[in-house]
């Protein structure tokens, strides 16, 4: 389905990414983990194509994605979505249109300019918001949601362009826990029941093995780790990360109730003190 041969990307002397390769046989939910400058992000940008590669191929049921130019490549930008840290949305638009731009590869330039949508594509957008439970949201200025809730309008916006793959990239690092949850459990919905590949940026293991049937570990832009989440223990994921044997899970964790865990600790610590 998805082959990355070799995929490479240098910045003048420096090496994001460095002649990764992995392939992906069916529909899955794979998460990519690494810490900060791992080359993650460039990673998925180059899938999406909105950083070319140096060198390597990324190849989509035997077509060349890394030689697609024009026309060919806002396609497969449309098949291949791409949802952000930081929403990435117009904040004084209300949240429908802002879904509704996920349409835009597809829609002439006249459209466009004058903001006029087909009424299958309104009642589209507004079918995908109340699937993600912001439906009541619709008529509201994005700026006005919470973040959870953005980044739900942000995944509402992909699912407009009906990808084959959707990319995530650190999709909740911004969010707290319990919005967290909410859109991770979204995105395993999205592969679930609409059998498509979502590949997702995450910085936290715990996520990865709840949610992911695949990770990637990737250290100084190389992949050094390709496994289910099973066989991510902590040794490994102390390699992945170049730790010591210092390194806790509980610093990368997102989970209520490690939280909770680390708050009770915390106050424990404190009354001993005194």
């Amino acid at each position: 389905m998805l082959s990355i041969e070799k995929l490479t990307r240098t910045f003048g002397q420096n090496t994001a990414v460095d002649k990764v390769s992995f392939t992906v046989e069916k529909p899955a939910m794979i998460g990519i983990i690494g810490r900060s400058g791992a080359g993650k992000s460039t990673l998925l940008r180059m899938i999406n194509r909105l950083t070319d590669a140096t060198s390597g191929r990324i190849l989509f049921e035997g077509r060349d994605v890394t030689a697609l130019k024009g026309g060919d490549k806002r396609a497969w930008q449309s098949d291949c979505a791409m949802i952000f840290q930081q929403f990435n949305l117009v904040p004084r638009m209300d949240v429908v249109s802002n879904v509704l731009h996920g349409t835009l590869n597809r829609r002439s330039t006249l459209a466009t300019m004058f903001n006029l949508y087909p009424d299958a594509d309104i009642h589209r957008a507004i079918e995908i918001l109340d699937r993600l439970g912001i439906a009541d949201h619709a008529p509201k200025r994005a700026e006005a949601l919470s973040g959870g809730q953005q980044q739900r309008v942000a995944i509402a916006r992909a699912l407009m362009q009906d990808p084959r793959i959707v990319l995530a990239d650190e999709p909740i690092a911004s969010l707290d826990p319990m919005n967290a949850q909410l859109v991770m459990d979204d995105l395993r919905r999205i592969h679930e029941e609409d059998g498509r590949t979502v590949i997702a940026n995450l910085h936290t293991l715990d996520t990865a093995r709840r949610y992911c049937d695949r990770v990637i570990g990737m250290l100084h832009g190389r992949v050094v780790f390709d496994g289910t989440p099973a066989q991510l223990t902590t040794g490994v994921a102390r390699d992945i990360y170049g730790a010591d044997a210092s390194f806790s899970e509980d610093s990368t964790s997102t989970s209520i109730e490690t939280l909770d865990r680390n708050t009770a600790r915390a106050l424990r610590e404190a009354e001993a003190a005194i």
